[in-house]
Order: C-alpha cells, then structure tokens, then sequence
C-alpha cells in the first residue's frame, strides 16, 4: 500500500466525523464526480459512525451537502471487499492481471448480486475508488 497523502478538506471532513460521532477514520476519500464521501474508518467503528438508525450520516449529510459512505477498514484485501460490499454476501474474490491491469473478480451469493451492485452501480464505484487507492486495483467486475 503507498502513502496516502489527505488533502486539507479531507483532514477536515475526517475531524468533523470523529467530533460529531466518536468514530475514527483512517482515510476520506471526496469523489466530487458523485457528489460523496467515503470514509474508512478503524475496525469496529462503523456502527458508531453510522449512529443510530443512520443519525449520524444524515447529519453529515446535511452539513456537507454530500452522500455519506462509511466503509469500515481491514488489512486484508479480502476483509477490505467483505466491508465494501456489505450487507451483501461475498463468497470469494479472484484477483486476475489483464494486459497489465489488476483486474478484482467479486463473487457474491446469487440472491445478493443487486445488493452488491448498488443502485446505478453505485457499490462498484465506490469499491473501484478504494481498491485502487489502496490495492492498486484497476478494475472490479461482479459475479
């Protein structure tokens, strides 16, 4: 995993979350192309983060003006697809090199597969973003 360097909005988006939640987050990601922010944040802080029927993520919600995602952290490449994809079912992940390009193969239990893909691709997209940042990951396809 390289170095991750966090811009100065992240850094501020990452101490709002930990002063309005409790939660710590090892890493924000602002995707200003789908108007969201994703936070990693360290095992076991998701609940804390989401809060309460999703009370904390509606408040940042409405104070950033963004979509709130909040993935929760796992040194192993595997845990990391597991926590991106929940509440879907990953049965396994192949990692595949196509012409020089990672390419993650993600299977899901059959009943899942919509869950997986989120409305309009949206849980690819955003697996897309964090795997590339921290695995190196060009490409993730749904099976």
């Amino acid at each position: 995993m390289t170095d991750i360097k966090l811009t100065a909005e992240e850094m501020r988006y990452m101490a709002l979350l930990q002063d309005l939640t409790g939660a710590i987050a090892r890493d924000c990601i602002v995707d200003d192309e789908n108007n969201r922010v994703i936070f990693i944040v360290r095992p076991g802080d998701a609940g804390k983060a989401i809060g309460r029927r999703g009370s904390n993520i509606n408040r940042l919600r409405r104070l950033l003006g963004k979509e709130i995602e909040i993935i929760e952290y796992a040194d192993d490449l595997e845990g990391l697809v597991k926590n991106i994809f929940a509440p879907a079912r990953v049965l396994g992940i192949r990692l595949v090199n196509r012409n020089g390009r990672k390419v993650l193969y993600v299977i899901v239990d059959p009943a899942d597969k919509g869950k997986a893909i989120g409305r309009g691709g949206k849980k690819v997209a955003i697996a897309r973003l964090v795997l590339k940042r921290y695995h190196d990951i060009d490409d993730v396809k749904i099976r």
